[in-house]
């Protein structure tokens, strides 16, 4: 079985701007300043949709590659709607996260409209990020000193 290890690390001063790195690259994740941000760069919300199509771009880049398929590039548009009331701490009877995501995918070749639907099939079977939205993962969220 082969296993790949995810670790990323975060720190946020007094603000919302949080300095996240990944190996050896940084981002920065903030909230836009009419929520009291610095916008310095997209909020955590955004990077779930960023995730979920770079990871869509990813897994279709590994099998056009393993199946020697010409795909000259990938379009990806993505986004999820959100009730902000529970994550802003006002009552609300909605959950907390998104209700539906959906992310669109041009594919730039010469398939056929038929060999893109199964092509996008597989790549949704085997994008993690996209397993990891539609089958609940357990979260520990633990305190650390």
């Amino acid at each position: 079985m082969a296993t790949k290890k995810v670790y990323v690390e975060m720190k946020q001063g007094s603000g919302f701007k949080t300095e996240c790195r990944a190996g050896k690259h940084i981002i920065v994740i903030d909230q836009p300043t009419t929520g009291g941000g610095t916008d310095m760069g997209p909020t955590p919300l955004d990077y779930q949709m960023i995730t979920l199509g770079g990871c869509v771009a990813a897994i279709g880049r590994i099998i056009a590659k393993e199946r020697h398929l010409v795909i000259r590039g990938f379009e990806i548009s993505v986004e999820g709607e959100l009730d902000t009331n529970r994550l802003l701490g006002k009552p609300s009877d909605k959950r907390v996260g998104f209700g539906v995501i959906t992310a669109r995918v041009k594919i730039d070749s010469d398939l056929s409209p038929a060999e893109q639907e199964e092509l996008l099939r597989e790549i949704d079977e085997r994008c993690p990020i996209s397993e990891n939205l539609r089958i609940a993962t357990p979260v520990n969220v633990i305190l650390t000193r």
